[in-house]
């Protein structure tokens, strides 16, 4: 029989030695909150919000629920206290209601007419709390530490509030699993130290030989000078840093460094690499974990969605560590990153506090969609204003986020980490750039027949199979690289192909704008469907890399017979074409990009918070109140998602089929990564319709349909229904 003292939490009804005393909980919780929030200011308050959080289960209600009773609303009764206990003007108790009541469901919307809004919530009828412990109700007016304003109030108080709340639901999440699971809780420890990390970076940079004199003039020496620079720029004081380096500068590594010294200096926690695409999140988290171990590196991606009952003893701890962020080095991408910043629920805000104390990397920073810069924008700021991080905009192509006379709302006072962006890119002057009239695919065929090594860079997955398909009537040795190919394939494919460019064969390379970020691989000859002046330098980079000719390697842009996809894609590629129209001579230089950033972000102004987010934000904010679910399910930077397939190619066939008969899915799904297509959902309905796809383990779909995925192509969406004749025959 169970006594009557208050319990939070129970593992068996009819042991009372596995029931956790209420009291208990809320103090643990208040302890690991208050920690979390202590470098930002915030102790008291996530004290208040860990001690008051649970009050709901001083009820005879909730015990009963323990028992096996109905369902309790169990957090109104704290948000209601907290709101009577510092109530208006002072902020302090409608802060701590939103943290309370939303502690499992999420953070409310301050009104509306649904039930679930605070101000309902804070008039509800609930069960009285009873017997609560006089030294859990105590306090007295919280210190709110040295705030620097901004002139984004809505924002800087809404972020605070998100920062606490974050402290407080990962203290609660972290206090139950000691108590729930105690092994799990041990299993997130052991990740090495960002000395540890620094060290083995040392060691890399010494056993590579990179740091030694290398000739002068060269690509190496130019990449070696970048890496010192960022290690001296490392000693600067934790503020916001722009990395301008051309392509093929080296930047990873000399970012890497740059971080790595940086926090060792300063007494920061942890990385974070932030990353546009998953494709080149898999190739800098290998380059990572081959300078600093694979127990080094956490990627919190798409492809690292890890459901509990799944994972093994392998995966186990990178699965905890994408909960919380509480690893020294997380490489993730904008998506993750950005949204949790405005995500209301508690899985997302989770990790959030974590990025207090840290170095953050923004790579390629000009990719941000306009839609949401302003919000974007002010998010770092407040980051380096108030929660000590150091955000470094990493990119070959600035000015994007920093602020100019004709871009006020930019970024200010970012510290340039390499003398003369502008001479530096000059240096690695490597191409000449040339745009081309509209062409037609049987020109465009025609010309890159004459090259015997080239690269064709086009906008669309359809396009560049249909061109791969049409230079193979002109050129012997073409070859083809999309997303519709597995990152295995993909992977195989570029190491062939580079081995054809260093033996001196003929090879015509048909891609998409993939390959343009991250990749490794140097073309004499680049063609590129026109696109945005970024997309175009990128591709450049593709073109003599290395410095290998003996002058300039050439880059032509064209307009391709079919047009530019309409939005984002069509607006980029005008954009683009006008400034290399103007700056025929210099098209890739510092004036052009700027120019072009110019017409592209600086020019829109209210279009670059096209839904309305900091002006939501700003509204009532004196008086505390913020639509924070509304906000999240507006902040959404991927609207139409896209779901994964598993192909059967190369290793994967064997890899499918242990994964078919296996009971631990997930142990066998981190190999099959590499063998996964992202497609439409669209897509995925019609391959579902046509039995070309199958369900394995309640969530992960195969495609069953190998005629479908050919070795040239990869997957060939057009007619889910086909079949090679052979197929057939039974």
């Amino acid at each position: 029989m169970i006594s009557n003292q208050y319990y939070a939490h129970t593992l068996d009804e009819q042991s009372e030695e596995l029931w956790q005393k209420l009291v208990d909980h809320l103090e643990n919780t208040a302890q690991l909150a208050s920690g979390f929030a202590e470098p930002f200011g915030g102790a008291d308050l996530a004290r208040y919000a860990g001690l008051w959080h649970d009050l709901g289960k001083y009820s005879q209600g909730f015990q009963n629920r323990l028992r096996g009773g109905p369902k309790v609303d169990h957090a109104t009764a704290g948000a209601q206290y907290a709101a009577t206990t510092f109530p208006l003007p002072v902020p302090f108790g409608q802060i701590l209601a939103y943290l309370i009541a939303g502690h499992h469901a999420g953070l409310p919307d301050s009104d509306g007419s649904s039930q679930s809004c605070l101000c309902k919530r804070l008039t509800k009828q609930v069960a009285a709390i009873e017997n609560v412990p006089p030294e859990i109700l105590a306090a007295s007016l919280p210190a709110m530490g040295n705030f620097k304003q901004s002139s984004q109030l809505g924002f800087q108080v809404s972020l605070y509030i998100r920062m606490l709340y974050s402290c407080l639901v990962d203290g609660d999440f972290l206090d139950t699993e000691q108590f729930i699971q105690p092994t799990k809780s041990e299993a997130r420890q052991g990740y090495p130290s960002i000395n540890t990390l620094d060290k083995r970076l040392q060691n890399y940079l010494d056993g590579s030989g990179f740091l030694t004199s290398q000739p002068a003039g060269s690509i190496n020496q130019r990449r070696c000078a970048i890496l010192s620079q960022c290690m001296a720029a490392a000693e600067n004081t934790p503020s916001l840093f722009s990395l301008t380096v051309p392509t093929g500068g080296g930047k990873t590594i000399s970012s890497l460094a740059f971080a790595l010294k940086h926090a060792r200096l300063h007494g920061l926690r942890r990385i974070i690499y932030v990353i546009p695409y998953t494709s080149i999140i898999e190739q800098n988290a290998a380059v990572f974990r081959e300078i600093l171990g694979d127990n080094a590196v956490v990627e919190h991606h798409s492809n690292y969605d890890y459901k509990e009952e799944e994972v093994d003893e392998d995966d186990y701890r990178a699965k905890l560590a994408t909960e919380n962020w509480d690893a020294p080095l997380i490489v993730t991408t904008n998506v993750r990153f950005f949204e949790s910043l405005f995500a209301n629920r508690s899985s997302k805000c989770r990790r959030l506090h974590n990025i207090v104390n840290s170095v953050v990397i923004l790579d390629e920073a000009q990719m941000l969609p306009p839609p949401y810069l302003y919000p974007c924008i002010e998010a770092l700021r407040e980051l380096t204003l108030n929660y000590r991080v150091s955000v470094v905009l990493c990119t070959a192509t600035q000015p994007a986020l920093t602020a100019s006379p004709a871009f006020p709302k930019g970024l200010q006072a970012a510290q340039e980490i390499v003398a003369d962006p502008a001479g530096l890119a000059q240096q690695f002057k490597r191409v000449k750039v040339s745009s081309l009239d509209d062409i037609s695919d049987d020109q465009l065929a025609e010309r890159l027949a004459k090259h015997e090594q080239v690269l064709c860079i086009v906008n669309t997955r359809r396009h560049s199979r249909e061109l791969f398909e049409k230079v193979q009537e002109h050129h012997g040795a073409v070859y083809h690289l999309s997303a519709l190919m597995c990152p295995e394939h993909r992977t195989k494919r570029l190491a062939e192909i580079k081995k054809i460019l260093v033996q001196g064969q003929p090879c015509c390379l048909i891609a998409t704008q993939l390959i343009e970020a991250g990749v490794d691989i140097s073309f004499p000859v680049v063609y590129r469907a026109v696109a945005g002046l970024d997309s175009i330098a990128q591709a450049a980079g593709r073109c003599n890399r290395n410095g290998e000719l003996s002058g300039l390697g050439d880059v032509f842009v064209f307009r391709p017979q079919k047009g530019v996809p309409p939005g984002h894609f069509r607006q980029t590629a005008d954009i683009g074409a006008g400034v290399l129209q103007r700056f025929a001579d210099q098209p890739l230089s510092p004036l052009a990009v700027e120019e072009y950033f110019k017409e592209l972000f600086w020019s829109k102004g209210d279009g670059l918070d096209e839904k309305n987010i900091l002006e939501d934000l700003n509204a009532e904010a004196s008086d505390i109140k913020f639509p924070f679910k509304q906000i999240a399910d507006r902040f959404q930077f991927i609207e139409n998602e896209q779901a994964s397939i598993i192909v059967k190619w190369g290793k994967g066939v064997g890899l499918i089929e242990d994964f078919r008969y296996t009971e631990f899915p997930h142990s066998k799904v981190r190999k099959l990564q590499r063998y996964t297509v992202q497609v439409p959902k669209k897509i995925m309905a019609s391959l579902l319709a046509a039995g070309s796809i199958e369900l394995l383990h309640h969530r992960y779909y195969v495609l069953c349909n190998i005629d479908i995925y050919q070795d040239d192509v990869g997957l060939c969406t057009d007619d889910p229904y086909f079949y090679e004749a052979e197929t057939l025959i039974w």
